[in-house]
């Protein structure tokens, strides 16, 4: 770990100012990621701005959604009555990540910026355009088991690692941010940055920006929504596939769905095609088999991980069939 600077900072503005004027500062929140990479000095930010005293720990229930602030800590959110109601989907993802003690640490917004687990970007002794860009992916030819599918280049194969961005993706959620030059909203769909040519930027925040909140609208079939997470293991893992699906039904068929998905893509992966197909079906298995199909159907596998393929296909009919049977 190299040598940074430190400073505390309890009102949103002075955190910006304080991490605007360092190149290479970043915040602080929970810390379950920063740190662990810091240790690793795969990030070695020169300045940490502390913002756990910012007053950005409340969840707003409003008539027309749900604003949950950025330092509201995961299992507050799993656990909160009207998320539990109102959108199960996000309280069951949160609850299928980490541990109780880290999600008693980790908070909303650091869940947004939680950065890959890829083996070849957290050992700084392999090549990787993530964390020095242009040096290589070690991934592509190596034991690639539990990298992406999906959203892959040339560049880079890293999985997102959230369960929770996976939720807000089918739940279209709106992040604000806060920076330098004002305020904004970013729908989720745009927040996070497809790998391209510079695996290096994951998401639209500019230096200095900080989130603030994450807004959710208040979607009557938001209600018939369940998170489903494939894993190695039963707890403190991440996934090998996972699915956020929502189904609205009426007079027996799909009116309105929505698919994403995890463990499979290197950003949270809304499957619109999947959508499509079920929109105007009945909701059966034949119908998931199919948005099923849709949604891998552009999947490029690697040497390790194409069994991720099918394994998703059955996470996604398998969770449709539960929210079909609400």
């Amino acid at each position: 770990m190299e040598l940074f600077s430190y400073v505390r900072s309890d009102e949103p503005g002075a955190a910006i100012k304080q991490a605007s004027g360092e190149a290479k500062a970043e915040y602080l929140a929970g810390g379950t990621t920063i740190l662990d990479l810091m240790k690793l000095n795969v990030q070695s930010p020169s300045h940490l701005v502390d913002i756990n005293p910012l007053p950005l720990a409340k969840i707003e229930v409003r008539d027309d959604g749900v604003r949950i602030g950025a330092m509201v800590r995961n299992s507050d959110l799993a656990y909160h009555e009207t998320i539990r109601k109102r959108y199960p989907v996000l309280s069951e993802a949160l609850l299928s990540g980490a541990t109780p003690q880290i999600r008693n640490m980790a908070s909303v917004g650091g869940n947004l910026l939680q950065r890959t687990r890829c083996t070849y970007f957290r050992d700084t002794t392999w090549p990787c355009n993530k964390r020095e860009p242009g040096s290589g992916c070690a991934a592509l030819e190596g034991y690639n088991r539990i990298h992406a599918v999906l959203g892959t280049s040339e560049k880079c194969i890293a999985t997102h690692p959230s369960d929770m961005c996976v939720a807000l993706m089918a739940l279209d959620a709106v992040i604000h941010v806060q920076g330098p030059a004002g305020d904004r909203k970013i729908p989720i769909s745009d927040f996070f940055i497809p790998y391209g040519e510079d695996p290096a930027r994951e998401s639209a925040l500019r230096h200095g920006e900080l989130i603030t909140a994450a807004e959710l609208p208040n979607t009557a079939f938001f209600k018939r929504s369940h998170y489903l997470k494939v894993r190695d293991r039963a707890s403190f893992e991440f996934a090998l596939a996972s699915a956020a699906v929502a189904l609205e039904v009426t007079g027996g068929k799909i009116t309105s769905a929505r698919v994403a998905l995890g463990g499979v893509a290197t950003k949270p992966w809304r499957a619109a095609e999947a959508e499509k197909v079920l929109v105007g079906a009945k909701p059966n298995e034949d119908s998931y088999a199919a948005a099923a199909k849709a949604a891998l159907k552009d999947a490029k596998p690697q040497k390790f991980n194409a069994f991720k393929i099918e394994l998703a296909k059955r996470v996604i009919i398998r969770a449709l069939s539960v929210v079909g049977n609400l």
